[in-house]
């Protein structure tokens, strides 16, 4: 199985939850990402490109691997931070 997804990150979940209720009322994903996460891919809009399982943190593949496509979830707490995560595609 593979999945291609996008990632916000921050420290708080606090801005976590702030940053996810803008992108549910019609910001654009990529945009919130390149102005706020704090991780290099914030460069690319969040997106982190194609991985398989066992990838990632396990929290991050949890939700990846079973969350529905195209929809924002979040806040996830890895060891990085907050995550806000969008999957992209999976096959």
């Amino acid at each position: 199985m593979k999945a291609r997804a996008r990632h916000i990150l921050v420290a708080s979940e606090e801005k976590c939850n702030e940053l996810k209720n803008e992108i549910i009322g019609g910001a654009d994903f990529a945009e919130v990402a390149r102005q706020h996460s704090t991780c290099p891919s914030s460069r690319q809009g969040g997106d982190l490109g194609e991985f398989g399982p066992g990838m990632m943190v396990a929290e991050f593949d949890k939700v990846v691997f079973s969350a529905p496509v195209n929809e924002v979830q979040g806040p996830v707490k890895t060891q990085f931070g907050f995550h806000l995560l969008e999957v992209t595609a999976r096959s």
